[in-house]
């Protein structure tokens, strides 16, 4: 297979429109798709559509395929796991791989404290767990959300999501309780600060404990604050590093649970195994997804022990947990920590170190910002306005895709690069000549 893009036929070719033709037909029109990709195969970084053209993928799957397409050592468990038992549901009977996954899954996330593991199939999943877990240990009914927020789609999580208003539009009332607040953005500062001297205290110290807590929501009804460590639907934010910090002393302070979400930021896309070990800051409930198991379908919940409180029968999941899945995750944590998360770190660098000039070299580029390989790129109708360029994040993403590049949106104009964890030099010196051309040309 190619280990470069290689584009044959006009996009899309001949059998990627016969399957568009299809699936127009009979696909549900709620799916996004921002070009007519139509996937064969994927081996490393490198997808094959039907038609025989080649792209490098920047996209990993939506930040799933962690160790890239197929990596040959996750195919071997799953084939092997496949032959023994692919399914006994960890809801009503036992089998190892649960159990070996949940005691690794609580040694590796944040915290020296003894945890439980609770098993779905999704980010939405695990969301739905954590607001359980919250609810029915704390007895509040309350929860603090973020603008920009992304968890899911599934009711309780769209609750919390606060996207794009098309995720929400048409499907309520949704669960109440639930409360949305500006996310610490040292870009877009919710009280109008500028970078780099804004650093975002205001969102816990003002818009929470001062208002909020005083106006409208009783900080003692509150059962959790959950938040992105990093943002990711939302357009790729780093908040200040004491932001989660603060949100951990006003959750202590007011005896309130911090639910961090790593589904997009977690499994070592940030260059380390979870975003918030960056800043150090320790959450009471972990959810993670996406890169857990390389393509294969798995959410997880991890608490503090004393947080499940819950009987027999208050959560499960047919699914969850699936042996498949868990023999697929082991081993990409296996492979995070033998090397994938060190090479993060490593090419993440790399590409920041020849991107963060583009400010200055690119009049729509607003802002670079990332770590490890969870890069975003915000463009911009003017530097000093700083007002969303939707439009030209848009011609980029198509001018990519047909030079072979695939890269998705995120925010309301922010390109994100969130490739494979394995990718190398070369591909990502490709990733960046492509983009820097495809900015230009929009640009002229």
């Amino acid at each position: 297979m190619e280990t470069m893009p290689k584009i044959s036929t006009p996009l899309p070719g001949p059998e990627a429109q016969k399957i568009l033709a299809l699936d127009k037909q009979y696909v549900s029109p709620s799916y996004t798709r921002d070009y007519p990709l139509v996937a064969k195969r994927g081996q490393g970084a490198i997808v094959e559509d039907v038609d025989g053209n080649f792209f490098l993928d920047f996209a990993a799957g939506i930040a799933v395929v962690s160790t890239g397409h197929c990596h040959p050592d996750v195919v071997r468990v799953i084939q092997k796991q496949a032959e023994t038992l692919i399914h006994m549901s960890g809801t009503d009977f036992y089998y190892p791989l649960m159990a070996q996954l949940a005691e690794k899954m609580a040694k590796i996330t944040p915290g020296t404290f003894a945890k439980k593991v609770a098993f779905g199939n999704s980010g939405a999943e695990a969301m739905e767990a954590a607001m359980k877990i919250a609810r029915y240990h704390t007895k509040r009914h309350r929860f603090i959300a973020f603008l920009g927020s992304f968890h899911g789609r599934t009711m309780g999580a769209l609750s919390l999501t606060a996207s794009k208003a098309v995720q929400r539009r048409g499907f309520g009332p949704l669960v109440p309780g639930v409360v949305h607040v500006p996310y610490a953005n040292p870009y877009r500062c919710p009280q109008g600060h500028r970078a780099p001297e804004c650093v975002c205290d205001c969102v816990c110290s003002d818009l929470l404990e001062r208002q909020l807590f005083k106006t409208a929501v009783p900080p003692d009804e509150v059962a959790a604050i959950i938040v992105e460590p990093i943002q990711g639907e939302g357009g790729y934010i780093i908040p200040p590093p004491r932001f989660l910090d603060n949100l951990r002393q006003l959750c202590d302070k007011y005896g309130i649970l911090l639910i961090f979400d790593e589904v997009q930021c977690g499994m070592g896309r940030t260059g380390k195994m979870w975003a918030c070990d960056h800043v150090g800051v320790v959450p009471d409930i972990i959810i993670t997804a996406k890169g857990i198991a390389s393509g294969l379908p798995l959410g997880v919940t991890v608490a503090r022990a004393e947080l499940m409180d819950w009987g027999p029968g208050a959560h499960a999941s047919t699914f969850g947990g699936n042996p498949v899945a868990c023999a697929a995750a082991l081993e990409t944590i296996r492979l995070l920590e033998e090397k994938y998360v060190a090479n993060s770190a490593r090419v993440g660098e790399y590409i920041m170190g020849r991107i963060v000039d583009w400010p200055h070299k690119h009049r729509t580029v607003g802002q670079v910002r990332g770590r490890g390989l969870m890069i975003g790129i915000e463009l911009v109708k003017s530097q000093e306005t700083r007002e969303p360029n939707p439009e030209a994040r848009n011609k980029v993403i198509d001018r990519a895709f047909n030079l072979g590049l695939l890269v998705l949106g995120c925010g309301e104009s922010t390109i994100r690069l969130m490739p494979p964890l394995m990718i190398n030099r070369e591909q990502a010196d490709f990733a960046i000549d492509t983009l820097n051309r495809c900015i230009t040309e929009a640009e002229q």
